[in-house]
C-alpha cells in the first residue's frame, strides 16, 4: 500500500517534530513519535523530519529501514505479533499462526483491508516461560492455544 492510498492529516507533524530537540540525535525519538501517530512512517513525515533536523533524507530513510520496529507501510490499529522462537515453536506457534491467519483472512506481513489488524511473525519476544506467546500491540498473551487464539483478537 502506498502513501497515496492512505490519506493523512499532516497538520500534527510539525508539533510531533517540535517536541524534540532539533538535532540529528533526536531522529529515532521523532520517528517513534511519528509511527505512534500514523502507525507507520509516511514519506511526507520522513521528508519533514529530514528538513527539520537538517539531515539528508537518505539518512532518515536509512534509519527508518534499519530498525525492524519501524515500518514504511501502513499497519493496522492492532498489530498481532506471533512469536516463533524456539520455546513458542515447540509449543505450537505455527498452529496458532495458521488459526489467526485463517480467522483474519490475511497472511503474516499483511494488513486487513479495513486497517484493523496486521500480522507479524517475530523471532522472539523474550517471554519464553509464557510460550507460546502472541502480542496484540503491546499486550502479551501467554500460553495461547489454538482454540483461544480468536478470543485474543477480540480482547486485544
Amino acid at each position: 500500500m502506498s502513501d497515496t492510498a492512505v490519506s493523512h492529516d499532516f497538520s500534527k507533524l510539525p508539533h510531533l517534530i517540535a517536541r524534540h530537540p532539533q538535532d540529528p540525535g533526536s531522529l529515532i525519538m521523532i520517528l517513534q513519535e511519528i509511527q505512534r501517530e500514523y502507525r507507520y512512517l509516511p514519506c511526507e513525515a520522513l521528508k519533514a523530519t529530514a528538513e527539520a533536523l537538517n539531515v539528508p533524507l537518505s539518512k532518515v530513510f536509512s534509519v527508518a529501514t534499519f530498525y525492524n520496529a519501524f515500518s514504511l507501510v501502513p499497519k493496522g490499529k492492532r498489530v498481532v505479533r506471533i512469536c516463533t522462537g524456539t520455546a513458542c515453536h515447540i509449543r505450537g506457534a505455527a498452529l496458532i499462526q495458521d488459526q489467526i491467519e485463517n480467522h483474519l483472512g490475511i497472511k503474516a506481513g499483511q494488513t486487513t483491508s479495513d486497517m484493523e489488524f496486521s500480522i507479524e511473525v517475530v523471532a522472539c519476544v523474550g517471554a519464553c516461560a509464557m510460550a507460546p506467546v502472541v502480542l496484540v500491540n503491546d499486550k502479551y498473551h501467554g500460553g495461547v492455544k489454538v482454540n483461544t487464539a480468536k478470543k485474543i483478537l477480540k480482547d486485544g
